[in-house]
């Protein structure tokens, strides 16, 4: 269904890229704690039941890491937020006169030009 309103900022999902950034990311993580299980599994002396953990945890961590990789963004997540209501506009403070700490600012504002440009040349 298409909407004439304009989609809010806040309400756009990741990019792509960079949700296959986050997932990779993810993956080398666990990939990372599955070498380091497999080298303390190796290491790690007198074997006993601690090695078995870290054969289980070198063996189950690529399955799992795969299936955190392959789950994207979902995209029911995302709402949108209207901005006008996130974000409140200042009041405009009243007129003061400024004293003698405070420097006077004034502000210029040009307007278009109504009549148009004379031609010099004769």
């Amino acid at each position: 269904m298409k909407t004439n309103r304009a989609q809010s900022a806040t309400s756009l999902p990741k990019a792509p890229r960079e949700d296959a950034d986050n997932r990779f990311a993810k993956y080398m993580v666990m990939m990372g704690i599955r070498i380091a299980c497999f080298i303390a599994m190796a290491v790690v002396q007198p074997y006993g039941w601690y090695t078995f953990v870290f054969a289980a945890g070198a063996i189950f961590l690529p399955y799992l890491a795969v299936i955190v990789a392959n789950v994207g963004q979902d995209a029911a997540q995302t709402t949108a937020i209207n901005p006008e209501r996130a974000i409140e506009a200042p009041r405009p403070a009243a007129p003061t006169v400024a004293t003698s700490d405070e420097p006077l600012v004034i502000r210029i504002a040009e307007t278009p030009r109504l009549d148009a440009p004379r031609d010099p040349r004769p």
